[in-house]
């Protein structure tokens, strides 16, 4: 059969057929609305805007069609099947239902390992007492379809995560050891539409096409081989939104994107081999339940110990001011200065704190030099002539007091839009 030509239309129809297009429509006006908060943000911190709330979003939403192509692909090819809609609907409420005792518990390592436990725990009461319960049969899961599902995801956002997820950030800073230390926050969501092949004998279930079932597929011989074995496969396409949030303090921010995708990658790749164990008997299903959302969170607890016990990459000192972010085409951008560089000296003043630089900044005529220590290690001398006291330097570097004439946004474990909010309430407060 060919399955990647069943897969491509099926994305298409998620993408340009209705209900599909409304669905996606909605899911890009909340992604755009959300670009519009991050954007302000950035322009309140750094003077002007890193990206455009457009582009974000056009990068959001290309990208994640193209993972869910992937992700479709690969969980066709695999033989990852399932014989209702209802155990991905189910997927989607618990974790809708998680969502409200923190937005990281959104992630289907939770639902699906929640809804796993209770199909086992179902099963068992059936099995054991010999008490048939024929109104709970739509919770009665395939256990290792569903984990292979939740694994194939992980291993594509892990890539996600990779390529896309430094955009978008925003510098942030915080107070460790008595001493300023910068860093950045990351949240990015991507919108991903997966094909998912159904067993076409439930007359429920409406479906893009039939395809018929050749001696070599699956390439895993799942559980439910036999079941399929004679049967039609049909493909059903859903949207999915994929997120990631994460803030540093002790990483650049495409090193920390890129250690937090390896990490998730590693996670779905090693998930998907685990979960064959449930293949065994009702007991193995149960580890297998137990074993997805607990190395979830042991994951996330290590990338957390990390930060936590890591050196801090930005901060200020004796020698200087460090510089935590750059904003395009700003006079600092075309000095060549970059994050990570220490700025030691501004028009021949030695830079001991935040209001020595402030003060240049404030009596500069047109044209500014500054003595740095690249990021390298390497002494050089930078300079700009069409300086002006109109014109923003676009660099936020790391202060080691927080001056009272700077929007400066200090963020532990607040939401996104608390840090709006208050940045709103400095600037309203300032006119």
């Amino acid at each position: 059969m060919n399955i990647a030509l069943y897969v491509f239309r099926s994305i298409s129809q998620a993408i340009i057929t209705p209900p599909y297009i409304f669905i996606l429509l909605i899911l890009v006006f909340i992604l755009y609305t959300r670009n519009k908060k991050t954007v302000i943000m950035q322009k309140m911190i750094i003077g002007e805007k890193m990206n455009s709330s457009l582009e974000l979003t056009i990068s959001q939403v290309v990208l994640g069609i193209f993972a869910g192509t992937i992700a479709s692909l690969i969980l066709s090819y695999l033989g990852i099947v399932f014989t209702s809609q209802t155990t991905v609907t189910l997927l989607f409420m618990i974790s809708i239902i998680l969502m409200i005792f923190g937005s990281r518990f959104i992630c289907f390592s939770y639902s699906a390992g929640i809804l796993a436990l209770i199909s086992v725990a179902i099963q068992f009461i059936e099995g054991v007492y010999h008490i048939p319960i024929p109104q709970l049969d739509f919770l009665k899961v395939d256990v290792v379809m569903i984990i292979s599902l939740v694994a194939v995801l992980h291993i594509i956002e892990g890539l996600l995560v990779i390529i896309d997820g430094d955009r978008g950030t925003i510098p942030v800073f915080t107070n460790k050891n008595n001493r300023i230390i910068g860093g950045f926050a990351l949240k990015r969501y991507w919108v991903m539409p997966v094909a998912l092949m159904f067993i076409m004998n439930n007359p429920n279930i409406s479906y893009s096409a039939q395809v018929p079932i050749q001696n070599w597929w699956p390439i895993i011989k799942f559980s439910s081989h036999d079941l399929i074995r004679d049967a039609f496969i049909g493909f059903f396409a859903f949207y999915g939104m994929i997120g990631y949030n994460a803030i540093t303090f002790t990483r650049t921010k495409k090193q920390k994107v890129i250690s937090s995708g390896i990490g998730i990658s590693v996670y779905g790749l090693i998930l998907l081999l685990f979960a064959q164990i449930g293949r065994i008997n009702l007991a193995a299903e149960f580890i297998v339940a137990i074993f997805t959302p607990l190395a979830h969170e042991i994951m996330l607890k290590i990338q957390t110990y990390i930060e936590v016990n890591g050196k801090p990459k930005y901060v200020s000192s004796d020698n200087g001011l460090m510089v935590l972010e750059v904003a395009p085409a700003s006079p600092a951008f075309e000095m060549g200065i970059k994050s990570g560089d220490l700025l030691i000296e501004v028009n021949d003043k030695k830079i001991v704190n935040e209001q020595d630089m402030l003060d240049v900044l404030n009596t500069v005529s047109n044209f500014i030099w500054f003595k740095i220590k690249t990021v390298h290690g390497k002494l050089e001398q930078v300079d700009y002539n069409k300086m002006n006291r109109n014109k923003r330097l676009g660099i936020v570097f790391v202060p080691r007091i927080i001056p009272k004439d700077s929007v400066v946004m200090k963020l532990d474990r607040s939401s996104f839009q608390d840090t709006l909010e208050k940045a709103k309430k400095d600037k309203k407060d300032k006119k």
